[in-house]
């Protein structure tokens, strides 16, 4: 029986990883289980195993400004060590990376093959996670790149929207940061599909299809679960300044998916239906 292990287990994707993988033979370990930026207990940990599915991160984009070095240990030397250990011990490796690896002023969705030119600290250490992925187990490794996801068992934006709904009669969100909201639930199971179909390593985008703004994304929330779309107002991000800068354009292209004989995620506006009839966003 194939063993599979999840790392940053406790958090929203990994939570949604371990539902995915119900009934299989599966260690999780949170963060405070497994500090993937220790060797002895990463080499500890993958061994025995045949899948490692990296979900832990350093996320506090903002904060990665002035405490890059933390964040690559986690975003880069961590990917790094469990690629390594991986090797060691003939397991796949799937990590899970993001769209801020690009500079966001594309017009076109980015191929899984485009340069990387992250923007901001927190996208230039998971571009240097990838690539250490990609250099010690080409053969053997998944970089899954995602963006803009929601899920129940984190927070993270729309969880935010909502909250603010109950306390605001308005809410003003941007309209000029364009992407693909993602739900976790589908990501976990396409991560599934993708080891289980033994697709070919390399770069994949596990975002949903189709695309639209923070504006976009909230009034659907809304408008799924009942609320007056109309509370939601449109804005530009010169209204929102913050250390990091985001990237305006984070379409990502989905090609690698059908070389994998895999169609494309559905179109986010559908898992957003999903994920709310799932109880995945509540009022």
């Amino acid at each position: 029986m194939t063993k599979y292990l999840i790392t940053g287990a406790a958090g929203m994707l990994g939570r949604d990883l371990q539902a995915a993988l119900a009934g299989r033979d599966v260690t999780a370990l949170s963060r405070a289980e497994l500090d993937i930026t220790d060797p002895a207990a990463v080499d500890a940990a993958v061994a025995g195993h045949d899948v490692v599915v990296n979900s832990a991160a350093y996320t506090k984009v903002d904060e990665a400004e002035e405490h890059e070095d933390d964040a690559h240990a986690v975003n880069a030397t961590g990917p790094k060590l469990l690629a390594e250990a991986a090797v060691r011990h003939g397991a796949k490796l799937v990590t899970v990376s993001t769209d801020y690896v690009f500079d966001g002023n594309g017009t076109a969705p980015y191929a899984e093959d485009a340069p990387t030119d992250p923007i901001n600290a927190y996208g230039r250490t998971k571009a240097a996670g990838e690539a250490f992925v990609r250099e010690i187990a080409p053969d053997t490794s998944y970089v899954v790149r995602t963006a803009w996801i929601y899920g129940a068992h984190g927070p993270n934006f729309a969880a935010t929207m909502l909250r603010l709904a109950g306390s605001h009669d308005t809410v003003s969100v941007v309209t000029d940061q364009v992407g693909q909201p993602t739900w976790t639930g589908d990501l976990a199971a396409r991560i599934v599909e993708l080891v289980d179909g033994d697709a070919p390593a390399g770069v994949y985008h596990g975002t949903n299809a189709g695309q639209g703004s923070w504006f976009d994304f909230t009034r659907a929330i809304y408008t799924e679960l009942g609320l007056d779309p109309e509370r939601v107002l449109p804005t530009d991000s010169a209204a929102f300044v913050r250390p990091a800068p985001r990237p305006a354009y984070s379409v990502l292209g989905h090609d690698g998916w059908s070389r994998a004989g895999l169609a494309p995620m559905r179109d986010w506006r559908e898992a957003l239906r999903a994920a709310v009839a799932a109880g995945a966003l509540t009022k």
